[in-house]
């Protein structure tokens, strides 16, 4: 099996590394490794994924990734990377979080006979003595050393409060303890953690004489300069709740045609001898690579049936000449299944007599949330951009009714080429 430091390596993960040679050597054999995840929210976002995966990937050649619900240092604040205080949880709210969070990280990693752990840093946080803290750990840290960091240096401009300085010391003792409690010898984050990593790196050797490591992750961007996982709706959620398998498969498949090999790298367990053929990909060929990624991201984190109707509802909507899974045949798309009719797709619900009078499109594109407001339907329909069952809307007043239902009762209303709803009919009880 190959060495996984190789397997981030090639596909992309890795930024900084504390030393390369013991890292690679360390990793020839197993051994545990942490990451923590904030319980700010009930779910992770897809800014969460690089370091999901890379847990994923330690498991998958036969280490023990450990993942770490700071439900602890939430109580307090992390400024790193954050321009301004973040506003404080109460206990109630972090600990619900974090129990949200660990029924997730269950779809990605295998907990059975210890094969991955996942811990709260609560568990050993909460019952720190504050004077034993401050004269066992805090005594090894120079707050000279401190400012310097970079995320303690960003913030001081605006103001840095007492509270959120204790933060590197915290993360540096939940690597010690990991260390002694469970024999943890490295940890990864991203790479606006570095300082806190190595705070915690040089603890363990102050304390207990060893050498421990520590491996950052590239803070991803798409190509265009956006945040992974910011769009126009909002934050892009991991929980099929707060984000539908639909709405994850689409923000996939819009991925931007420059991204399309990193993030079939970063977010897919295909080979990389065929994710390299993607960067010769062009028109349809790169459509369909698209497709496999929107599939298999959304495979990964909603399992096989809702990556199978969401793959469907966008056949459904966009056409079956977009997709050909033979293209790329490590996918596990199944072939030739082209559902018409599915749940999968958004819909509005209008009643039979209001279509019978007949509704405006630019009142119709706004009700169904295409538009934000009338006026932004007027203008698009007006320059062309307003599509009902794929024909231009000619005039912005036009009256979709019940004459544009087809043979599935339903109207396909599109905004440009990517953005549809279906309006399908309510009928009476």
């Amino acid at each position: 099996m190959k060495n996984v430091y190789d397997v981030f390596l090639e596909r992309g993960f890795i930024e900084q590394v504390t030393d390369e040679d013991e890292v690679r050597k360390a990793l020839e054999h197993p051994l545990t490794c942490y990451i923590g995840f904030d319980p700010t929210a009930t779910s992770l976002h897809i800014g969460s994924l690089v370091p999901i995966m890379a847990l994923v990937h330690l498991q998958k050649n036969g280490h023990v990734p450990i993942a770490l619900v700071g439900a602890g240092t939430a109580l307090i604040g992390d400024p790193s990377g954050k321009t301004e205080m973040r506003q404080v949880l109460s206990r109630e709210t972090i600990d619900f979080n974090a129990q949200c969070l660990r029924r997730q990280f269950s779809r990605y990693l295998d907990f059975e006979d210890r094969k991955a752990l996942m811990l709260n840093n609560a568990d050993w946080l909460t019952k720190l003595n504050y004077i034993s803290f401050l004269r066992d750990i805090g005594r090894h840290f120079s707050v000279n050393k401190m400012l310097a960091a970079e995320s303690y240096k960003i913030r001081l401009e605006k103001g840095l409060s007492f509270i959120e300085f204790n933060y590197m010391l915290l993360q540096a003792y939940d690597f010690l303890y990991l260390y002694q409690n469970h024999d943890c010898v490295m940890q990864m984050g991203g790479n606006d953690q570095w300082g806190n990593m190595l705070a915690g790196v040089d603890l363990i050797r102050r304390i207990e004489g060893k050498t421990a490591q520590s491996m950052t992750f590239p803070l991803f961007t798409t190509a265009t300069g956006q945040k992974m996982g910011k769009t126009e709706k909002g934050t892009v959620w991991l929980d099929q709740e707060m984000t539908s398998p639909y709405d994850y498969y689409q923000y996939w498949i819009n991925t931007d045609d420059a991204d399309v090999r990193k993030f079939l790298a970063l977010f897919t367990f295909l080979p990389m001898e065929e994710i390299r053929e993607a960067e010769s990909l062009s028109d349809q060929e790169l459509n369909m690579a698209k497709a496999i990624l929107a599939f298999e991201a959304t495979r990964i984190t909603h399992g096989e049936e809702a990556a199978v109707a969401a793959w469907e509802a966008s056949v459904a909507a966009f056409g079956e000449k977009l997709l050909d899974p033979a293209l790329m045949p490590s996918s596990t798309i199944p072939r030739g299944r082209i559902s018409r009719q599915t749940t999968a797709i958004p819909f509005i619900r209008k009643t039979r007599d209001e279509l019978a009078r007949g509704i405006p499109a630019y009142e119709m594109m706004y009700d169904c949330g295409l538009c934000s407001s009338k006026s932004e339907a007027r203008r698009l329909i007006s320059q062309g951009g307003g599509y009902v069952n794929d024909e231009p809307i000619p005039q912005f007043d036009t009256l979709i009714s019940t004459d544009h239902l087809d043979g599935n009762g339903q109207i396909k209303l599109r905004k440009g080429k990517k953005k549809y709803m279906i309006v399908a009919v309510e009928e009476k009880n």
